[in-house]
Order: structure tokens, then C-alpha cells, then sequence
């Protein structure tokens, strides 16, 4: 989702998405000033790659305000406007495949599942098969195309090395109000995490989450463009070296827990991204060296159900790759290694 920007503030998109395509304005700051034209759209576009919006400047997708002609290569000026018309991508219609997919529940309203880790949410640049759509047009036959062909019914995601709860809508009515107890927070999302060091109950991190300007898949807490994102510590318990951690998140940013824990220097352990892996670790701790994946689950989800208007729960145990690293370190702490 863009967001929309009439004031002409510069460096920001000043006209919301189209139907057909994607039409941004920027103004250059000085500071941006002396910047090649493809580095300047890359740090402001970062869903888009330096190679692509080379292509869009030469094939004329790319505007200066002066008339000035146009090259990936041109210094921008301060005050200069450059407007990218960005084509609506064209691709294929996903198709079902037997993936196995834990569904924990399910009516005519909605689907909630339990996502494996290593299972991309929807298809994407290098995920075409084998996500959780796929598996979700094989298992729920009345799945509807509300949310895009690409994204029926997803409403919110997990990462790829994230298990755990998801819901699913299966139709406009119950996906528009879903998606507006996400927006007025009123969805409740709990998740178990193991993190580096020692991390007290109670704590709540209130850091705004944008993208990392150096690092296309990565966020950060110190964004220049960034939403406002709340997690909070519910439970801890310490193992002398790493936290097993009960969180509650007030926001759904892309990586949040991940990015949080990171910013106030308790990664989650196994996060590659974020600097979770360690080389060498105590011997109490060697059970964390199995791990193949960040530490992070979605034990619980509680919503108002969109059609009869109960208040359901959901709670999802720990997968076995997880509890048995847990396991193994609860033994050490027991034998006192």
C-alpha cells in the first residue's frame, strides 16, 4: 500500500496507487541533490530493483519536470520533479497444489491455519509454487480472489522462517472486516520468541519500522519513511545467555519482532538477518546451533469473527524443531552445565 501525499513534501509520493498502474511524484531535497537518477528512485522505491528502474527510464516510464532528457545516469538537481509511472505487473493465475497445510479451523466465513516454517505466505519473484496459497486453493474449495489472484483471502503474513497462525477470509465481506480489526488493533497476536541475552517481562518497545536504505530485505528502526510499531514483552525466562520470550504486538510491520528485538540488542537467535547467528556459544547452549531457522512462532490469535460476531481464540504449541531446542536447554539449565 502507498501512501498518499498531497503537500508536495519532498521526497515523498504525492499521487495514490491507480488502477492500472503506479503513478509517484517526487521533489529532490538538497540533500539528495548530485545523486544518479537510478540511485535517487532506488532508496525512494524500495520495492523496486536499480535494474528495473533503469528499465523504466529507458523505456520512458521516467519524467523530469524541466524537460530535461532523461538517463540513468543524470546528476538530479534540488528541486528538481520526477514523476515514475510504474506499469501494473502482468502474472499467471497460482495454482493448487497437495501441500500439506495444517487448518486449525474453518466455516463459510474464514479459514485459520497453521503455517509450516519455510512456507512463503503468497507468490512472489522466486516463490511462484509451493507457498501458502497454493496450498490454500487445493484445501478450501471456496476460497474467493478477494485480496488480488496472487493474495486470495491473506490478510496479514508471516515471514517465510516464521510459523505459526494465520486467518484466512473467504470472501469481501469477511476479508474487509478483518482487515479493519487489524487497522484499529484490535486483533490480538501473541508469539513465542527465543532472543540473545537477557530480556526482562514488561518491557515495550515503541521504535517506528521503515526499510532499510542500504538493504532492500531488511527494516530498520531508523528509517527516514516509517510507521509507528509497538511490542511488548509479556513473559521471560532467562537460560543464562538467551531469553525465551512471550511477545505481544500492538502492530503488524513487516519483520517487527525481528526488528525490535535486533534495535534494542536482543536478537532472535537463528535470525541471519537481524544478527542472530553466533559462531560459538557456551555449552549450555550448543541445543540453539540445530536451529535451521529464526526462533519465532505465532502461538496465538484472537479476532471478533466477522459474520456471527463471536470472540474466537487460537493458540498453536510450539513446532518440534522449536520445543526440542527448548527442551535440550531446559535440561542444561536442570544438570546445571
Amino acid at each position: 500500500m502507498t501512501d498518499a501525499n498531497t503537500d508536495g513534501a519532498p521526497g515523498r509520493p504525492e499521487d495514490e496507487r491507480s488502477v492500472a498502474d503506479t503513478i509517484r511524484r517526487f521533489s529532490v531535497t538538497p540533500d539528495q541533490a548530485g545523486q544518479r537518477l537510478d540511485l535517487f528512485l532506488v532508496n525512494l522505491l524500495p520495492d523496486q530493483s536499480r535494474s528495473s528502474i533503469q528499465r523504466l527510464i529507458k523505456d520512458g516510464h521516467v519524467q523530469l519536470g524541466d524537460g530535461r532528457p532523461v538517463r540513468a545516469n543524470a546528476s538530479v538537481r534540488a528541486g528538481d520533479e520526477v514523476t515514475i509511472d510504474v506499469p501494473a505487473p502482468v502474472a499467471a493465475t497460482p495454482e493448487a497444489e497437495p501441500l500439506p497445510l495444517p487448518i486449525v479451523y474453518e466455516d463459510g466465513d474464514l479459514v485459520v491455519v497453521n503455517k509450516p516454517a519455510g512456507m512463503v505466505v503468497h507468490p512472489a519473484a522466486g516463490h511462484a509454487s509451493g507457498t501458502l496459497v497454493n496450498a490454500l486453493l487445493h484445501h478450501v474449495r471456496d476460497l474467493s480472489g478477494i485480496g488480488g489472484e496472487l493474495r486470495p483471502g491473506i490478510v496479514h503474513r508471516l515471514d517465510r522462517g516464521t510459523s505459526g497462525l494465520l486467518v484466512v477470509a473467504k470472501h469481501d465481506v469477511a476479508h474487509r472486516a478483518l482487515v479493519t480489526q487489524f487497522q484499529e488493533r484490535a486483533i490480538e497476536k501473541e508469539y513465542i520468541a527465543l532472543a540473545w541475552g537477557v530480556v526482562h517481562a514488561g518491557r515495550r518497545i515503541e521504535e517506528p519500522i521503515g526499510r532499510h536504505p542500504g538493504n532492500r530485505k531488511k527494516m530498520t528502526t531508523r528509517a527516514r519513511r516509517s510507521r509507528d510499531a509497538v511490542t511488548r514483552v509479556k513473559s521471560a525466562e532467562d537460560f543464562n545467555g538467551v531469553s525465551l520470550l512471550h511477545l505481544a504486538i500492538a502492530t503488524g510491520r513487516t519483520h517487527q519482532i525481528r526488528v525490535h528485538l535486533s534495535a534494542i540488542g536482543h536478537p532472535v537467535v537463528g535470525d541471519p538477518l537481524y544478527g542472530g547467528l553466533r559462531r560459538r556459544v557456551a555449552p549450555h547452549l550448543r541445543a540453539v546451533m540445530r536451529l535451521d531457522r529464526p526462533f519465532l512462532h505465532a502461538a496465538r490469535l484472537a479476532f471478533t469473527h466477522p459474520g456471527d460476531l463471536r470472540r474466537m481464540e487460537f493458540e498453536s504449541p510450539l513446532p518440534e524443531d522449536l520445543q526440542g531446542v527448548l527442551d535440550d536447554l531446559r535440561k542444561s539449565r536442570e544438570e546445571g552445565l
